[in-house]
This record gives C-alpha cells, sequence and structure tokens, in this order.
C-alpha cells in the first residue's frame, strides 16, 4: 500500500465533526461582520459585536483539537514531508487568492495612487505576501504584517503552530502539553493586562501578542484532544452555535482585558470540547457544511 493510499484509509475511518465545522463557520461570519462594521464604529466597544475579533482564538482552539485528532495517531507513519505537503494544499491556495486580489486592489485604489518608484517595494510586499513573510512597511495600512492581505497574520500564526506541532508537540506527552498551556495561558493574561484586550497580533506593534494568542489557544485545543474531553451533550449545533456567537456580542467595558481573557482561556475551549460531543441528523449535516465548505479556511 503506498502511502497515498495509507493516508486515505486512515482518513476515512476518522469521525468527522459536523457541529465543530459549523461553529467554525459562524465565527468566520462573525469576524467578516466585525471587520465590516469597524469601519463604521471605530470605537469597538460601541460595535453590536465587538468581539468578534476573537473568533481567531476560536478558530487556534479547534485547530489544535483538529490537527491532534487527524495527525496524531499517523504523523509517523506519514512523515514531516507529506504533513506539510498536506497542510500546504489545504491552506496556501488561499494565502495566494487573498495576495493577488489584495494587490489589485491596492493598484486600483484611487486614494493609494503608487508611484513608479515604488514598483519595488509592491513587489517585495507580494513576494513577502505569497510566502507568508511578515513585512510591515506600509504606513497607511496601520503597519498590517501584509499589507495586501491582512488577514493573512492569523494564517501565519497558523503555519508557525503547524510547524511546532510536526517538530515538537506530537511528540509530547500529555502532562508536559499541559505544563506548556499552563504557560501559555500566563502569557495571555499578561498580553491581555497590559494592552488592555486581546485585539494584537496583525501589526508590527502587536505582534508577539498573535503569537501569544495562537500558542494558548492552539495547545489548549490539542490538549482537549489528548484529554479525550468531548463533553457529551443534546445542545446541536443551533444551541452552540448562539452560545459561541454570545461571546462575539458580549458588551465592552474597561474589563475587556478580563472578560476576554476569560472567554479565550475557559469559554472556548469548553465550546470546542461540546461541539466535538455534540451530534446532528442527516438534514443537519448538509446544512452545517454550508458555511464550513464556502467561507472558511479548513484544518
Amino acid at each position: 500500500m503506498n502511502q497515498e493510499n495509507l493516508n486515505a484509509g486512515i482518513a476515512n475511518t476518522k469521525q468527522h465533526f459536523e457541529v465543530l465545522d459549523g461553529l467554525r463557520g459562524v465565527a468566520a461570519l462573525a469576524v467578516v461582520i466585525f471587520h465590516f462594521l469597524e469601519w463604521v464604529f471605530p470605537d469597538v466597544n460601541k460595535n453590536f459585536i465587538g468581539h468578534g475579533f476573537l473568533a481567531v482564538d476560536f478558530f487556534f482552539c479547534l485547530s489544535g483539537f483538529v490537527i491532534g485528532y487527524a495527525y496524531d495517531n499517523r504523523i509517523r507513519q506519514m512523515g514531516i514531508k507529506e504533513f506539510f505537503k498536506l497542510r500546504l494544499i489545504r491552506l496556501h491556495p488561499l494565502v495566494i487568492l487573498g495576495s493577488v486580489l489584495g494587490l489589485l486592489g491596492f493598484l486600483w485604489d484611487p486614494f493609494a495612487a503608487p508611484s513608479a518608484n515604488e514598483a519595488g517595494k509592491i513587489a517585495l510586499l507580494f513576494v513577502g505576501s505569497l510566502f507568508m513573510i511578515p513585512l510591515p512597511l506600509i504606513k497607511e495600512r496601520a503597519f498590517n504584517l501584509f499589507a495586501f492581505n491582512a488577514p493573512s497574520w492569523s494564517l501565519f500564526w497558523e503555519y508557525v503552530a503547524n510547524i511546532l506541532y510536526v517538530f515538537i508537540f506530537y511528540k509530547v506527552g500529555r502532562r508536559s502539553l499541559a505544563t506548556c498551556t499552563f504557560l501559555a495561558a500566563i502569557g495571555i493574561i499578561l498580553v491581555s493586562y497590559r494592552a488592555g484586550n486581546l485585539l494584537g497580533g496583525w501589526s508590527k506593534d502587536n505582534f508577539l501578542d498573535g503569537g501569544a494568542r495562537m500558542a494558548y489557544s492552539f495547545l489548549a485545543g490539542l490538549f482537549l484532544y489528548r484529554s479525550n474531553w468531548m463533553l457529551k451533550n443534546r445542545l446541536g449545533f443551533v444551541g452552540l452555535a448562539i452560545l459561541l456567537f454570545l461571546a462575539f456580542i458580549m458588551p465592552g467595558s474597561k474589563w475587556n482585558w478580563l472578560t476576554e481573557a476569560l472567554v479565550v482561556l475557559f469559554y472556548f475551549p469548553l465550546l470546542v470540547s461540546l461541539g466535538a460531543g455534540s451530534s446532528l441528523s442527516p438534514p443537519g449535516t448538509r446544512f452545517v457544511n454550508l458555511p464550513a465548505t464556502y467561507l472558511i479556511r479548513s484544518t
């Protein structure tokens, strides 16, 4: 049996978590609405979905769970090269598409009006975007890590998580993983307290905040899987989708640093556990898979 058939055979025996797919879709819609309304309500505390940016932390937690579930038992058989091949096929087409569309939008932007002597800088930024190399060089784009494809900052940290997983964390025992997760939780609290929120990670001024957000949530998701914390329940997709959406519309306050940290530290891992322990009827399965298929990056 060749490597491709082996991977396909193992994958076909895996349970598919339809509710988690649906929740991923809900989170994707939330973050899109949040960014759209940012133009209307620059103050996130006045935005009705002012915590929609926390969807990124939910993505990271979900990713840790799914990566552990999908690869823990077959990474040695498939090898590191095959792992990266599969991850690139999953993630990078959207990186390329976003970079091309972002470049076209920049060139056609009547307010940007790039000059001919900026051609080298633009080419450098485009190559950086294609290869996920952070280059926060454009002031007019708020020094985004990826000027032509701003949302790529979270995919950048997703790649970092995948690299750390395949070289380190798939070998780490549950006790050591728990220790790493605890230390990462301290990092989340420190970042949130210092910045006053967990909105960072996308710019040169808050670059490491993204690393802290990824580290805790990804490790928490991986720890959930390794601990088999899949809480059986009858909430179903609708019930869990409402609970997830409540996190995004919770009101802002001077205590954002604390409430956001608590949501990321405890609430999102709980929802992932509940989503993994919930199931759908066949009609519900088809409905839930729509947003997961067409709106989001898949793990």
